[in-house]
């Protein structure tokens, strides 16, 4: 697989990533492949996207060093051009980066030998019924939630209909979640709330988000939605502490919008993508959020072990009646080939292994 140019998006507060950018470069250098610094975590004037990487020359591949945070630093860039990405970890969590730091040059062999996966998931993106704007006072609101610098506000997207009735496409991507949440610690924000068009409940609450199935172990998880497999083809409305009966989840079709009305009697809300600020909404306002037409292409080394990286990353324990029967036995032993019913489905067929990939 040709790699003319690597873009490194670096967290710089790590101790790790100093060695881990080290061993980046003299891979580069040894393959004669351009390494360019994209995005690094000290940087303190943002760009959008599609002028980041035009910047950093259209890298094919964007490397991040840290952790879940620095990934979708890197998947916003890589997005924007359809570049691959692959995530070295160096955080606490890892959901979503595929290899640890000890075995970033492998990884990157294994990409220019071409014995690497695509992992293609779900993008979120919006149209807005006006452009999001980021008032003066935003960078002291922003501060105030212990956010970091602002991105700029979002561009329309130059190769879509911007019609009134349907809104302004906006040229951005979520690979987690797009979020509507209340400006003031003592006022929640009221929002309709519409699935393809159909209102299903006018909500008040402090957040409201719409999540990718990759998405599903972030804040939609820490707000009580379920656990979805990145492999779903799926969208994950949650709303975050409604003052409602009705506080569930609902899981949508990937072809379905899920649109957010500001209700006129709300205060000002935020929109966040990815834990970005990106703008308000005002009473009256609505955006819609949806799958975008474009993929994440993620790097994957082997074959995915989700389960595996939640039972670890999340600690699950087992009921303490269960464990007195002893430790289980994998579901199937894999002796002998899956019989024909079976030949469809994804099998893992070394479950013993304990493979820790997400």
């Amino acid at each position: 697989m040709t790699v003319n140019r690597i873009g490194l998006v670096v967290h710089g507060g790590r101790e790790e990533a100093a060695g881990a950018t080290d061993r980046v470069r003299g891979w580069c250098a040894a393959h004669d492949v351009e390494c360019v610094d994209i995005d690094v975590w000290h940087e303190h004037r943002r760009l959008n996207a599609r002028e980041e990487m035009r910047a950093a020359g259209d890298p094919d591949l964007i490397v991040t060093l840290g952790g879940d945070g620095t990934f979708l630093r890197g998947a916003r860039l890589a997005a924007a051009n359809d570049a691959m990405l692959l995530g070295v970890d160096l955080g606490r969590v890892g959901f979503l980066t595929e290899v640890p730091s000890s075995a970033v040059l492998t990884a990157l062999d294994a990409v220019r030998e071409e014995r690497i996966r695509i992992d293609s998931r779900i993008l979120l993106t919006v149209r807005v019924s006006r452009r999001l704007e980021m008032p003066r006072d935003m960078e002291a609101w922003a501060s105030t939630y212990g956010r970091g610098p602002l991105l700029p506000a979002p561009k329309v997207r130059a190769d879509e209909d911007a019609g009134d009735e349907w809104g302004i496409p906006l040229d951005v991507t979520a690979v987690n979640d797009v979020v509507v949440e209340k400006l003031s610690r003592d006022r929640q924000v009221s929002v309709g709330v519409y699935v393809s068009g159909r209102l299903l409940a006018s909500y008040s609450a402090d957040a409201l988000l719409v999540a990718t199935p990759t998405g599903s172990t972030a804040y939609s998880f820490a707000a009580g939605g379920p656990v979805v497999s990145p492999r779903a083809e799926a969208l994950v409305f949650t709303p975050v502490a409604p003052h409602m009966a009705f506080n569930r989840t609902v899981v949508t079709g990937p072809d379905e919008v899920v649109g957010l009305r500001i209700l006129e009697r709300s205060g000002r809300a935020a929109v966040s993508i990815d834990g970005q600020l990106r703008g308000l909404l005002e009473p009256g306002d609505w955006i819609g959020v949806y799958a975008a037409q474009r993929r994440l292409r993620a790097v994957r080394l082997g074959p995915t072990d989700f389960y595996g990286r939640l039972r670890e990353r999340m600690n699950l324990t087992d009921a303490p009646a269960a464990l007195a029967d002893g430790f289980a036995a994998p579901f199937w032993s894999f002796t002998s080939p899956p019989p024909a019913d079976l030949t469809h489905l994804s099998l893992d067929t070394n479950p013993e292994a304990g493979s820790s990939e997400p």
